[in-house]
């Protein structure tokens, strides 16, 4: 596997108690791992040092620096979920960079492959505007592959929009191709009730310096439009009235289980 830029669409649809839909452009890089301490540094990309792109390690995981494969593998065996099979494939982390040294990711996904490169287990480390963040690790309870059609549910313990209760579940579905990657998200205030419904789509393509500049002037400082949107749209929200609530404490644990126990969506 080696490191590719995602160049994606990002939609969210609100279904209740007031419609709500948009749909914008986004890239991610694609970062295997394992491949951090051999990409080469230059002004326009580096790793833990300043550049127009950039990747800390110490934006994820513990953030303190430190080895993030190890990370995940400690949280997994925290979980309960098989790392021996992790240990010996390989994990795509799916993020925004750091552009110009400003970083926010509403949200980035850990794809964790076994030696065959399936699928066994996805983390989505979300955060918050209040510098907040919550991992839910998405895994078959037997270990197994994550094919196109599983959906895995988790309890919503982490407040992310005010315009949303923090109870409620979500259902986590991914559909990573070759040339490809497909990651649907959908909250439920009920069992029954959907309220949102998320997905980010798009192609993968070739990491290069080129490929960064040309996502950089199709998208100038992705990362600040992504702010200003979220602000932008909270807007929306408030002038369409919809409930506002409270940022409540966060939860002690930072992070949670998803598996495919319960469904009954």
């Amino acid at each position: 596997m080696t490191p590719q830029l995602f160049i994606a669409k990002t939609m969210h649809r609100r279904f209740f108690p007031a419609a709500n839909q948009f749909v914008y452009k986004v890239y991610y890089l694609a970062l295997p791992l394992s491949t951090l301490p051999a990409l080469p540094h230059s002004l326009v990309f580096a790793v833990n040092r300043p550049a127009l792109f950039s990747f800390y390690a110490k934006d994820y995981g513990g953030r303190d620096g430190g080895d993030l494969k190890s990370w995940a593998i400690a949280l997994f065996a925290q979980h309960g979920i098989a790392q021996q099979t992790l240990e010996s494939g390989e994990i795509i982390l799916i993020t925004m960079p750091r552009i110009l040294g400003y970083a926010f990711n509403p949200v980035s996904f850990w794809l964790c492959f076994d030696a065959a490169n399936q699928l066994r287990a996805v983390i989505a480390e979300v955060n918050n505007t209040f510098g907040e963040t919550h991992s839910y690790l998405c895994a078959n309870p037997d270990g197994g592959v994550l094919d196109a059609q599983t959906w895995l549910h988790a309890e919503k313990i982490f407040h992310v929009s005010p315009f949303l209760s923090r109870k409620g579940t979500y259902l986590f579905r991914f559909n990573p191709q070759p040339k490809g990657l497909g990651i649907w998200i959908d909250y439920f205030m009920e069992a029954d009730k959907k309220q949102l419904a998320t997905s980010l789509i798009g192609t993968l393509v070739p990491f290069s310096q080129q490929a960064l500049l040309k996502a950089f002037f199709a998208i100038p400082f992705v990362t600040l439009k992504t702010i200003f949107l979220i602000h932008w749209q909270a807007l929306m929200l408030a002038l369409k009235k919809i409930r506002y609530h409270n940022k409540p404490p966060q939860h002690p644990t930072r992070s949670s289980k998803a598996n495919t126990k319960g469904l009954n969506f």
